[in-house]
């Protein structure tokens, strides 16, 4: 941890590095250190920089965010890379955090909270755009409306309902501690509740996973409660 946060900035579009550029420049605990306009200069860049923020844009040509962020981990498990894309994409997201990802912002976002948000996964914290925070309506009011969820939080909810605990998921599906604390909040906001209980009862009746896995959910619950 250093005074100043050094950040290596991906983009394959030169205005859109040099408009981040610009606001990053007059903020007086941030520097941009290093830019790359390519995945595979940007791999670079980072092994020479070693940064503690790495501003990655998702879509590029030729070797795209994901890829990048996930052999940039590779390189250093300890990277803190953040995502910037066009669209809220909850498939994307989930890839990115996936890749080892510990943010996901879209790039209409303001210097302001882009700022914060590059404060607060340097402190550790795991940031998604509020648009895919937003609870989907379980119930819905008219009963028809159900929430909608990537193929990693399908896993991540298949294995809630089995009673795992955040760690336990995070080691079975070889997730970061953040990534699957975050995965499992989603899931909770999505579907509009406050507790494991509300969301596997809600997925029982919405067909998201097996009735069988009650007995499970609930023996494993009891003993979490006895220790």
């Amino acid at each position: 941890m250093t005074d100043t946060i050094r950040i290596l900035l991906v983009d394959d579009h030169m205005v859109v590095r040099k408009g981040i550029v610009l606001i990053l420049d007059d903020v007086a605990d941030m520097s941009v250190v290093g830019e790359a306009d390519s995945g595979e200069m940007a791999i670079e860049r980072f092994c020479e920089l070693r940064p503690e923020i790495v501003l990655m844009d998702i879509k590029m040509t030729g070797m795209g965010g994901i890829e990048t962020t996930r052999a940039i981990r590779n390189i250093d498990p300890s990277a803190r890379v953040i995502g910037l894309s066009t669209f809220a994409d909850p498939d994307v997201a989930s890839a990115l955090l996936d890749a080892g990802g510990r943010a996901y912002l879209l790039k209409d976002i303001s210097a302001s909270d882009l700022t914060n948000a590059i404060r607060r996964v340097y402190g550790g914290e795991v940031i998604l755009p509020e648009e895919l925070m937003r609870p989907q309506n379980a119930s819905g009011s008219d009963g028809n409306e159900e929430p909608v969820f990537g193929d990693q939080q399908k896993r991540v909810l298949n294995l809630m309902t089995k009673g795992f605990t955040n760690p336990e998921i995070a080691e079975m599906l070889g997730l970061s501690h953040p990534t699957a604390r975050y995965h499992v909040s989603a899931i909770l906001r999505k579907l509009d509740v406050s507790n494991r209980s509300e969301a596997v009862a809600i997925a029982i009746r919405l067909g998201l996973t097996n009735a069988e896995d009650i007995p499970a959910f609930q023996a494993r619950q009891r003993a979490s409660d006895a220790e």
